[in-house]
């Protein structure tokens, strides 16, 4: 039975650490900080896009095995991937997700696209930090749920990675009742809304 998670935005606050995120999203580095009005753009930004965010997430986990050919078989899939296949070396389970920060964060990139670009800019590198904010929380969920069981995870895994095709969103969205927190798949295999994210995380004794 799928997991469906609405954490609670207070969850995200931003923090210096995370600001600093946005910045590097937008091209900054340490040995080239933003100016005072770029951070204060940022933080503003931040906390414009924090009072929009809806985060929601959809999880599954299935029995898996993988093939010393790297064959993957979960659920109805049997796929080859050597990459992803190196990745759940060692798991019996792996989980798939599906996360996004809402529909409300692109309508107010897209306003501010049609008046303010560098605004845009910026609401975009804050959006992308959130949305990482909200998959870190997931994979920490996924990685207490396996603990209990006496599993360890792996790092999380993305179609459009290494030779795991982003085709295989198709997949996710079959599998998982996106729908059920508002995400669709539009046919050039984007999701929306923009700023989401699926996955695979691999668990098993290794």
């Amino acid at each position: 039975m799928p997991q469906i998670l609405f954490p609670e935005t207070k969850l995200f606050t931003p923090t210096p650490a995370d600001l600093s995120e946005a910045a590097r999203y937008l091209g900054y580095r340490k040995i080239s900080a933003p100016d005072q009005m770029i951070q204060k753009l940022i933080n503003d930004c931040c906390q414009e896009l924090l009072a929009c965010i809806s985060p929601a997430a959809v999880i599954e986990n299935f029995d898996l095995s993988v093939s010393e050919n790297k064959i993957i078989s979960f659920g109805d899939l049997t796929f080859n991937s050597v990459d992803l296949g190196r990745n759940l070396e060692g798991c019996s389970k792996v989980y798939i997700f599906a996360s996004t920060i809402g529909p409300k964060v692109d309508a107010c990139i897209r306003k501010a696209n049609s008046t303010d670009t560098v605004k845009a800019a910026v609401l975009q590198s804050c959006g992308a930090m959130y949305i990482e904010k909200v998959v870190d929380y997931i994979n920490d969920h996924i990685k207490k749920e396996a603990a209990a069981s006496g599993l360890k995870t792996k790092p999380r895994y993305s179609p459009g990675y290494g030779d795991i095709p982003l085709e295989m969103q198709k997949d996710f969205f079959r599998l998982l009742p996106c729908t059920r927190i508002g995400l669709t798949l539009m046919d050039t295999l984007i999701m929306s809304p923009e700023k989401s994210v699926t996955a695979f995380i691999g668990a098993g004794n290794f």
